[in-house]
């Protein structure tokens, strides 16, 4: 079982593509485990698309896995991704995390597009069965409420066999979902205290199923910043997060030195999380390579102690 550090983008900080790409060469070449898109569809903020991130991931990297946190099922067509995430891991060399849930109601996502955001468990369900069908059986027949496949497939199917299939949400239905159709569990915007009882209903629930997910396929990420809570970054990210949650943003973040951040990791980790996906704030391009630069040279480090700690 071991703890891995991947770093997440929610928005495109970035001046430019050339910029972007600065910064994956920064986390390819200083050691982060994996890349998390967000996938977020409607806004003026900018923000890249999910699925084209990870296709252009397999290209431009080698070593690095790559996944989505999450790509919203009540919104996306379940045929269509089961065949890009194919196409992705068989050209990556097998490096893709698909991770799915149902796409947030209080987002834009449905209202600007006119999606209805009833039946969006319903659909997500039938998307997960259809997409692990799609990954491993030759021919598919699926009669449900919201789809119906004769004879489907796809080819070539993922290089990863079995292919993961990451899901993510805390409601009573993410954790039967979770628990009947994942290999991974990734937390949203939640605390070491609202993680720890998911996790353990996860596991609860599969043994039921009679199924299992790995001890480290379950994670955890938070919002970080090397630096002062009062710096502009800080308050701007703060207020955004305030507004969204409605609450003190206080436990969601780490702001502070490496050690601040290491901590957090180790109370998310004692609340069963090993996989995780950290978001720097920041401004800008240099600002983001700074900020992974500081989390690869302070907190990688750590965290490498910590599996060697739990192998010894």
């Amino acid at each position: 079982m071991t703890i891995s550090a991947g770093i997440g983008i929610g928005n495109f900080p970035f001046a430019d593509g050339a910029g972007f790409w600065r910064w994956v060469d920064l986390c390819e070449a200083g050691g982060i485990d994996s890349i998390w898109q967000s996938d977020r569809l409607v806004g003026n903020e900018p923000n890249l698309e999910c699925m084209s991130v990870m296709a252009a991931l397999a290209g431009a990297t080698q070593r690095m896995k790559f996944g989505m946190n999450v790509a919203s099922l009540g919104l996306r067509d379940p045929f269509i991704l089961a065949k890009q995430c194919a196409t992705i891991d068989v050209l990556s060399n097998g490096r893709l995390l698909p991770a799915f849930g149902v796409g947030s109601a209080l987002g834009s996502d449905y209202g600007a597009r006119g999606v209805p955001t009833r039946g969006r468990g319903q659909r997500t369900d039938e998307g997960l069965e259809l997409i692990s069908r799609l990954w491993r059986e030759e021919s598919v027949d699926f009669e449900g409420r919201h789809y119906q496949y004769r004879g489907a497939s796809i080819s070539p199917r993922p290089l990863q066999n079995p292919m993961p299939l990451w899901t993510g949400g805390s409601a009573d239905a993410a954790v039967e979902r979770s628990a009947r159709f994942s290999t991974g569990w990734q937390a949203g915007i939640d605390t070491p205290e609202q993680v720890e009882p998911v996790i353990r209903a996860i596991k609860a629930r599969a043994t039921e199923l009679g199924r299992s997910i790995d001890e480290d396929h379950f994670g955890a990420g938070f919002g970080f910043r090397f630096g002062a809570e009062a710096d502009a970054v800080s308050r701007r990210y703060r207020t955004a997060l305030e507004k969204r949650l409605g609450k003190d943003p206080t436990p969601y973040v780490a702001i502070g030195d490496s050690e601040v951040i290491i901590e957090r990791i180790r109370a998310y980790h004692a609340a069963g999380a090993h996989k995780f996906i950290l978001r720097p704030m920041a401004a800008d391009t240099d600002d983001m390579i700074d900020q992974t630069r500081q989390l690869i040279e302070q907190v990688l480090p750590a965290v490498a102690a910590m599996n060697r700690a739990a192998a010894a």
